[in-house]
């Protein structure tokens, strides 16, 4: 198993291209199942769960070619298989994004709970709602959900009981082949849904207000193929900027929307960052030890709970006391114990409220990774750690951080994968 050994104590410095993003590629790898046509996508990020995400779209029949860079080619005119199976699913949440282009476009489709889940923690219930509010039929059965509406999926007015990213995703591309006009209330307003929204538009679907707390499609009878760029990743941009000003470093990222940055720039900004950004750039310069900040997650503009291991990596070695409060996921706080032991005084308070009193310094360890992104907040605290740690299970950021070595390397980190 591989492992990746941070030598820590070294301030970051330099510039980085930011990648495509993760979470817009994969709704829109899924959106191409909705025509025979070929669609041609650029700026596709490196990923494992993009690899995964093109294993599943294979398996379904789909011709996906990967030019082993950043452009993808799908072709899914003749599929043979309209079930995606749990082996895939239970890899990557997102792979059950193909059950409404597969619902639209061909009237039915099995797809696995995900992770072997069942309906309860990060559910699929609001998938669900919406696919019945449009005349599909739902069932369950051996781990799987299976859809129909053999006579094909029709408008309606959905208000879904809970702020859905996955969600909100899977109507709208269900929608776009409906009969009539659908309207989604209480809609997800990520910068992903907006480049979702953008890309099915692009393939001749009248999308409109992604972006925005109501969606609404006008179904068409067909889409077509297109060519299309993936917006820049926030998150790995995010990410970036907060590991650089933890190490009191200064970086420059190029290829990044800062629009899509707000929540997260204010903080950094709050914690002592001197940051400026121009159309497609953002810089920071950390010049102090930074100051400890409050943040608490909550859907989009507020601050992204996929940043916010990282950043309490960072408030480990700040000067003060904060609260880090997560409000979206439970069980969010699986990196805490790792990070104390690097010497970190962390406090957990039930299952939403960490208590941080900042250190001046941590020292290296040995520590596992246990998601995507708590992976990252461990590389955090190892590029300022005192030492070399060595941080296990790193399949976890290869899920979602394309080149990370290369990418840290480059802005002067002492980092290898073993």
């Amino acid at each position: 198993m591989e492992k990746l050994v941070i030598d820590g104590g070294k301030r970051l410095e330099g510039s980085l291209r930011v990648s495509g993003a993760k979470n817009a590629a994969l709704p829109i790898l899924a959106a191409s199942l909705l025509t025979a046509e070929r669609v041609a996508l650029g700026n596709a990020p490196r990923l494992n769960d993009i690899g995964t995400m093109l294993k599943l779209l294979r398996g379904l029949g789909a011709d996906a070619v990967d030019d082993g860079n950043s452009g993808i080619e799908i072709t899914a005119a003749n599929l043979s298989e309209l079930r995606a199976p749990y082996d895939l699913v239970k890899t990557m949440r997102a792979s059950f994004l193909v059950l409404g282009p597969l619902l639209a476009r061909f009237g039915g489709g099995e797809v696995s709970l995900p992770g072997g889940c069942a309906i309860g923690a990060r559910p699929v219930d609001q998938h669900l709602k919406g696919f019945a509010a449009m005349g599909a039929e739902i069932g369950m059965r051996d781990g799987y959900v299976r859809a129909s509406a053999p006579g094909g999926l029709r408008g309606a007015e959905v208000e879904m009981d809970t702020v859905t990213v996955g969600g909100t995703e899977n109507l709208m591309m269900a929608a776009t082949l409906a009969e009539g006009k659908t309207v989604l209330r209480r809609a997800a307003r990520e910068p992903e849904i907006v480049d979702l929204g953008n890309f099915l538009n692009a393939m001749g679907a009248r999308v409109s207000g992604h972006g925005t707390s109501t969606v609404v499609i006008d179904g068409v009878e067909q889409l077509g193929g297109t060519g299309y760029a993936i917006m820049p990743d926030r998150v790995e941009a995010g990410t970036y900027l907060i590991a650089v000003a933890a190490t009191r470093g200064r970086v420059r990222l190029t290829g990044v929307d800062p629009r899509t940055l707000g929540a997260v720039l204010e903080r950094l900004m709050v914690a002592g960052a001197d940051i400026r950004t121009g159309k497609g750039w953002v810089e920071l310069d950390m010049r102090a030890r930074p100051r400890a900040v409050d943040i608490e997650t909550a859907p989009y503009p507020g601050f992204p709970t996929d940043m916010q291991a990282q950043f309490l990596a960072m408030n480990a070695i700040a000067e003060g006391d904060c609260r880090v409060t997560e409000n979206i996921f439970e069980n969010r706080f699986m990196h805490v114990q790792e990070i104390n032991r690097l010497g970190a005084r962390i406090e957990l308070r039930g299952r939403s409220t960490a208590l941080v009193h900042g250190v001046e310094r941590l020292r290296a360890a040995p520590v596992m990774a246990t998601d995507l992104r708590a992976s990252f907040s461990l590389v955090v605290a190892g590029l300022v750690a005192e030492g070399r740690t060595t941080i296990d299970r790193i399949y976890h950021i290869d899920r979602g951080y394309e080149a990370i070595e290369d990418k840290l390397s480059a802005l002067g980190a002492d980092v290898r994968r073993i």
